[in-house]
């Protein structure tokens, strides 16, 4: 599993980062693209938990990539 947190860079753009990583996935120059190629990541790396955070850095919505285990998952 691989998760992975999507952060405003300081220099503009996005980036998307696997976390524990010392340097970025990828840049983007938007939140939703930057959002996609996280979450291609991690489907390619097993899944796990993709974190978007906003601009104040906080984190703003958190999604679960198959085949990653959903601490919440929807009651059915």
């Amino acid at each position: 599993m691989a998760n992975y947190s999507v952060v405003k860079n300081p220099d503009g753009g996005w980036d998307s980062k696997r976390d524990k990583a010392s340097r970025i996935s990828s840049h983007s120059d938007t939140q939703k693209e930057a959002e996609a190629y996280a979450k291609k990541f991690s489907a390619n790396s097993g899944g796990g938990e993709v974190r978007i955070h906003g601009l104040d850095g906080k984190i703003r919505d958190s999604d679960t990539v198959p085949p990653g285990n959903d601490p919440f998952p929807p009651r059915g």
